[in-house]
């Protein structure tokens, strides 16, 4: 009963602190709260966010957009510092109109000797940078940043382009104890309100009057207030993009309709198809797949010696991987048009992907972009052209089935596309812009597969040799991550993540793209046996084993992604050594996971003097779904206590 009442009376005081959200002004209270009462675990809190979406109306111009944001943000550790510094991003393209963030002010607060001290954001702290040719970065660092710091900022963020909403944020990685958001819609504009991620706050709404000239109008006030809201985070391992399952809204424009003051109509887009059709008809799109004479003679010289369908895919693909360089640009719309990009050897996404499909087809080949949704940009739920910012190329097979290709990456092969590019489905638009979905998740696992063999010596060393192969998308990620390394750096790498020293080191096929790649290693260990009162005891997978199940949550609210179907195969054999018998072996497993989803199987036998250890993990899909969490977590404790186990030799 002690406890209960403590409780309620820590609730009741935690709501009654810092209810003053004038700007500039921060209670004392606030500044000495030493934890999130309602996560102790935080690092960092929204005591207080703010935001205002209007409508202006500006004489000879029109309406712009304005938002108005306040955040109130309380620091508790050293980790919640990366909350003093933001990031603002708005549209500034090379050539037409651009948003602007303005009215910037901010404070931080610090308790000294009982006194409030109170230090001032300066323009010194404000940093202008460049994104990309469409988009600039406001950069702002908080002063006087320390453990227990409240810091307080404004800013207003005016756009020209009346259409883009930005999303409501419900939800972000540190609790929120309280927010107040507002929408003013004029009549003009008609949005649907599409709910996303698993938190959702009740909207209210009212209604307003406005006034351009003598002309009266009604403005649609729409406002979410909500306190306590709990965090979710992105701490635990294989999670997509976490801002797909916070909870928000969007506001997506369907029509606008000026008639009442000698305007007209617009209907904006409201399915897949709608969006598709409109991309497509953009000259930086549909223009660019048309033109083909500017590669005409090189195409002529590829097609003299490759004549069947996989010889043509292969070679044209290759061809513009070398030919053309990605600048590291996204985007679903050429740049500076294909011409330009092949000339110069280098283009963004949309340049080199257009391309590409451009030149398939004028082998005779069916082939057809696919607007795709990078893993960092979300998941596009809803239907909105700014929910494509890449673009992939496909060829539908004349046996059946597609090829899916992305000649931005260097490492890939036909069928084999990026990370970046992986998430769920794309839109396939054909040459008479009709659009469907296509699926981007490959089909064929990633696949590991290390074969182990080792001998223990008389003074108690592990000797041996490891043959790594790795196929699919993991011979893609080898590539990325290594083949710009020097050899001596991935060999230290090596070393320390498997506590070994290594002797002999060479990569097979590491510029075959076509081929997996396989690394031989001959190592040594003296970490990898213990020796106590005259029985070696070693693990059946050595360096291979895992002692740590990466899912601690109790509850996880967002899938778990792998990316792409995995196979993980380790086989191990390990000579009994001179003068020792084995006492103990570890027992096999086998177990799965609901729904065929995945499965583990270990087991361990003695032969011919040697002890082989076969281990699979295999997980059958890229996904796994929330309900699913708590079987994932069980199937891991049991994997991790199964690879633990030890063998152990004792002396005959």
């Amino acid at each position: 009963m002690k406890k209960l009442l403590l409780t309620v009376l820590l609730i009741s005081q935690f709501s009654l602190i810092a209810q003053n959200y004038k700007f500039g002004k921060v209670s004392k209270e606030e500044l000495q709260e030493k934890f999130y009462p309602l996560d102790s675990t935080a690092d960092a809190a929204y005591l207080y966010r703010k935001r205002r979406t209007y409508y202006n109306f500006v004489r000879n111009s029109g309406f712009q957009l304005v938002t108005e944001y306040h955040d109130r943000i309380k620091i508790y550790t050293k980790e919640g510092f990366n909350m003093a510094t933001k990031a603002i991003s708005y549209y500034s393209p090379e050539s037409g109109t651009s948003e602007r963030v303005s009215s910037i002010k901010g404070y931080t607060f610090n308790l000294k000797e009982g006194k409030i001290i109170k230090a001032k954001l300066s323009k010194k702290n404000i940093f202008k940078e460049r994104l990309n040719k469409f988009r600039d970065i406001k950069k702002i660092t908080m002063p006087n940043i320390t453990e227990g710091s409240v810091i307080e900022l404004r800013y207003m963020l005016v756009s020209p382009y009346i259409q883009n909403i930005e999303d409501l944020d419900f939800q972000t990685g540190i609790p929120i104890k309280k927010i107040e958001y507002q929408i003013e819609v004029p009549e003009y504009f008609i949005f649907n309100k599409l709910s996303k991620g698993y938190y959702s706050v009740k909207m209210k709404s009212d209604t307003k009057n406005g006034i351009i000239g003598k002309s009266n109008y009604k403005i649609e006030v729409f406002k979410f207030e909500d306190k306590n809201i709990p965090a979710l985070k992105d701490n635990e391992p294989f999670v997509g993009n976490i801002n797909n399952y916070r909870g928000g809204m969007k506001f997506e424009l369907t029509q606008t309709n000026f008639l009442s003051i000698g305007g007209r109509i617009k209907t904006y887009s409201n399915s897949w198809e709608s969006v598709s059709k409109q991309i497509y008809r953009t000259s930086s799109f549909g223009n660019e797949l048309d033109k083909s004479s500017y590669y005409k003679d090189d195409l002529e010289t590829i097609l003299e010696t490759n004549k069947t369908e996989s010889e043509k895919i292969t070679a044209i693909f290759e061809f513009v991987k070398n030919k053309v360089k990605w600048n590291n640009y996204y985007g679903i719309y050429s740049d500076n048009g294909v011409r330009k990009a092949y000339k110069e050897r280098v283009g963004n996404v949309a340049d080199i992907n257009l391309m590409l499909t451009s030149m398939l087809r004028s082998a005779n080949l069916n082939a057809d972009p696919v607007l795709v949704s990078t893993r960092a940009n979300g998941i596009p739920f809803f239907p909105t052209i700014d929910g494509f910012n890449y673009v992939v190329s496909m060829v539908e097979l004349s046996s059946g089935g597609y090829i899916l290709l992305d000649a931005t990456e260097p490492y890939s092969s036909p069928n084999i596309l990026p990370k970046r590019a992986l998430n769920w489905n794309g839109r396939r638009i054909s040459k008479d812009g009709i659009s469907s979905w296509v699926k981007l998740m490959p089909s064929q696992p990633a696949t590991q597969e290390n074969t182990v063999m080792v001998n223990i010596s008389e003074d108690m060393m592990v000797n041996g040799l490891i043959r790594t192969k790795f196929y699919k998308l993991d011979a893609l990620s080898y590539r990325r991550n290594n083949n710009h390394l020097e050899e001596e750096d991935v060999i230290t790498s090596m070393e320390e993540s498997h506590n070994i020293e290594i002797e002999d080191f060479k990569v097979v096929n590491e510029n075959f793209i076509g081929k997996s790649i396989v690394r031989n290693v001959k190592f040594s260990s003296e970490d990898l046996i213990e020796s106590i009162n005259g029985k070696i005891y070693i693990e059946p997978l050595l360096f291979l084993s895992q002692h740590k199940n990466p899912f601690k949550l109790e509850e996880r609210k967002f899938p778990v992604d792998f990316t792409t179907p995995r196979v993980f195969k380790n086989t191990v054999s390990i000579k009994i050594p001179e003068g020792y018998k084995v006492e103990t072996l570890p027992e096999s497993l086998a177990i799965g996971l609901p729904e065929n989803l995945g499965v583990f199987r270990f087991q361990t036998t003695e032969k011919f003097g040697k002890i082989t250890t076969i281990c699979i993990l295999q997980f059958n899909s890229a996904i796994i779904a929330p309900q699913y969490y708590a079987a994932l977590k069980q199937f891991y404790s049991q994997l991790v206590k199964k690879e633990s186990e030890k063998i152990v030799f004792v002396k005959i």
